[in-house]
């Protein structure tokens, strides 16, 4: 393994109280955590076993920094990954500063029972908090749980957001904190998010970057459900790195919570700032690949196109780049996305890699000056005129760069009904070319310039509106308004004569009264 630049930062932040949330399967962790961290950070089903990972979140408890985790349901009956998550679940005991122990007020299981018990060295850390407490009806039941000899109980529901202020106020006093009013500003991070299928290495590359196994790695497909967060510096900055569930296509998706977890990994794509794109290197790619490839571009993220399992290859002369000229042939829309292989197992070429990414996020966070933008713009039309249409050439007359991160340019024409696309394109590759743009999705809009109205888009002026304005009074006092008669078109002229001479009349008098 090649000697990384890497200071791992572990997900859960050492310099700030952590909070952990503890309980059996389905007691309500999930919709506890999210209705803390005020979103839908973790997936909430009655499926039991749903959050696997534990999955740690920067929480302001009135406005004091903590990290808050919500972690995988403790059983007795293990089976499969149960034996992982349960482990994960309870290493967290030991390095909490507060924990919250979960229960169902309608329910007390053998879980229950062994964690109450497995708890006990750490009661004066903890708060029994009693879930499900919807209606007023199950308050008395909360007493019941005062027999377990814990010190802090509380009631709530985490459902409906009822007795949520009581525990805040709970954690406050465990933890020695006072309410802050100001809110901190959140650290700056470099947000990465791995995308890909299922078992590409995604959590094997997770663990690797941030040294510690933040997601379960199981040959099992759809292992990872929740979005999973850790961070780490590298070369001075930090980076803060978003495994994801596998994204299968829809015919394989068959149960509920893997259709949350797919929606959830696409969302992620949102939050990132570089996608890094996981493709098995002897799989190669597939539809699903370029369907994510669209998502990705069409939002305007950074992304490169990870190769993994690279130690798997055979050692044919050229192997690489023959891989390499397939992913650009089959991956168009992507030609501008770097190309990097690695080994996620053996951690060979990973600086690379994040070389790599350091370059995409300075390139998406780049602007281009107006003048320049235009100056150059005067050249390329020079070099390569806009093509000709039926009504004429169309034309570019000037544009400017309207946001960074995504990279977007707005071009003002003369035309924009039919305007070549190919012309678009021509100019996406002019400022990728000669603004520093080569790695990264360009968008580019058009507007067509609007001409000066004319006098009929005005509207009327004001002496036109006064002599309307008289002429309509004289037909409105006419009997029987005016007929259309032979020499009606003479009469108007008469009234609009008249209608002139008493407007101007009027203009005169105000004139000289102002005068007087």
């Amino acid at each position: 393994m090649e000697k990384l630049d890497i200071r791992n930062k572990a997900d859960i932040d050492s310099t700030l109280p952590l909070i952990s949330i503890i309980g059996r399967p389905n007691v309500g962790k999930s919709t506890l955590f999210n209705r803390l961290i005020g979103k839908r950070r973790a997936i909430t089903d009655p499926t039991p076993g749903v959050t696997r990972d534990p999955i740690p979140e920067r929480w302001l408890l009135s406005n004091n920094p903590v990290t808050l985790v919500d972690s995988g349901g403790v059983k007795l009956d293990k089976e499969g990954l149960d034996f992982e998550v349960s482990d994960k679940s309870l290493s967290l005991l030991g390095i909490s500063d507060a924990i919250i122990f979960l229960m169902d007020c309608m329910d007390v299981t053998r879980e229950d029972q062994m964690l109450i018990d497995t708890l006990r060295p750490y009661a004066d850390k903890v708060v029994l908090v009693v879930n499900k407490v919807d209606d007023i009806s199950r308050d008395d039941l909360v007493w019941n749980f005062f027999s377990y000899g814990y010190q802090r109980v509380v009631g709530i529901s985490a459902a409906h957001g009822l007795g949520i202020e009581e525990l805040e106020d709970t954690l406050l006093g465990m933890l020695d904190l006072e309410p802050v009013e100001e809110i901190p500003e959140e650290p700056e991070s470099i947000k990465l998010a791995i995308l890909g299928k299922p078992n590409t290495g995604k959590s094997t590359l997770m663990n690797l970057l941030t040294g510690r196994e933040i997601s379960i790695v199981s040959p099992i497909a759809g292992t990872t459900r929740d979005v999973m967060r850790g961070t780490f510096i590298y070369k001075g900055t930090e980076y803060t790195v978003l495994d994801t569930a596998g994204i299968r296509r829809k015919s394989k998706v068959d149960e509920d919570v893997e259709y949350y977890s797919v929606n959830r990994a696409i969302k992620t794509i949102d939050d990132a700032d570089v996608v890094l794109l996981m493709i098995d290197i002897t799989e190669g790619l597939s539809e699903q690949d370029k369907k994510i490839a669209n998502l990705i571009v069409r939002r305007g993220k950074g992304v490169v196109l990870v190769l993994n399992k690279m130690d798997l290859l055979k050692g044919i002369p050229n192997e690489i780049e023959a891989i390499k000229d397939r992913v650009r042939f089959l991956f168009p829309i992507l030609s501008f996305a770097p190309l990097q292989p690695i080994s996620a197992l053996n951690g060979s070429d990973i600086g690379k890699l994040l070389d790599t990414v350091w370059s995409v996020w300075k390139q998406l966070q780049k602007r281009v000056d107006t003048s320049a933008l235009n100056t150059a713009l005067a050249e390329w039309t020079k070099d390569n005129e806009p093509p000709r249409g039926v009504a004429g050439h169309f034309k570019v007359l000037y544009g400017t760069q309207v946001s960074a991160a995504p990279v977007r340019f707005l071009f003002f024409v003369n035309r924009i009904h039919g305007f070549p696309e190919t012309y678009v394109s021509y100019l996406k590759n002019m400022i990728r070319r000669d603004f520093g743009f080569s790695n990264v999705p360009v968008e580019i809009s058009l507007r067509e310039r609007r001409r000066n109205p004319s006098l009929n888009e005005r509207g009327p002026s004001k002496t036109e509106r006064e002599i309307r304005k008289v002429m309509n009074s004289s037909k409105g006092n006419a009997k029987g308004g005016t007929s259309r008669k032979p020499g009606g078109k003479a009469r108007m002229g008469k009234e609009r004569e008249r209608a002139e001479k008493i407007v101007r009349n009027q203009k005169q008098k105000r004139k000289s009264n102002g005068k007087g």
